[in-house]
């Protein structure tokens, strides 16, 4: 599927809104009747579009809301040493977003934990130990201006 149509975006929409619609209160939505939205929304999910359905969950409930972006510089780069890295990253469950990125460092962590003393812990024991590693700078999160979840389609 190259391309989307009005109908196809407007399904896609709809879901960053609310994913746990069914396929009968999303058809009603987009004015169409369900079969259609379902074979719709079977193509969407088979050519990649819709990558997976998830709860959002609230960080600050579930004693996570200590947000830190960890800019990391690693002491050699080249694509063994970036691989390894990036393998170690999806393994340590604090990191919930990792990014390759270009200027001054070269991966950009956004980090989630209790508090504090538990991210010192974390960057001695945990990011500390990867023998790659050459800097970092860490820069908390005082306050959530805007976190959208979807993309403006």
């Amino acid at each position: 599927m190259d391309t989307l149509d009005k109908t196809d975006l407007q399904i896609l929409r709809t879901l960053q809104e609310n994913a746990r619609l069914t396929t009968k209160e999303l058809a009603a939505r987009v004015s169409l009747s369900s079969t259609p939205v379902f074979e719709r929304l079977k193509r969407l999910e088979s050519g990649g579009y819709i990558k997976k359905y998830i709860a959002v969950l609230d960080a600050e409930k579930l004693n996570q809301g200590f947000v830190v972006f960890c800019s990391v510089k690693l002491r050699r780069l080249n694509r063994d040493i970036a691989a390894e890295f990036t393998r170690m990253i999806q393994g340590i469950p604090e990191v919930t977003e990792c990014y390759n990125i270009s200027g001054s460092y070269d991966y950009l962590l956004k980090i989630h934990a209790p508090n504090m003393k538990y991210y010192q812990e974390f960057i001695l024991n945990v990011l500390g130990t990867i023998d790659s590693l050459g800097s970092l700078e860490s820069t908390f999160v005082m306050d959530e201006v805007k976190h959208e979840y979807g993309i403006h389609i």
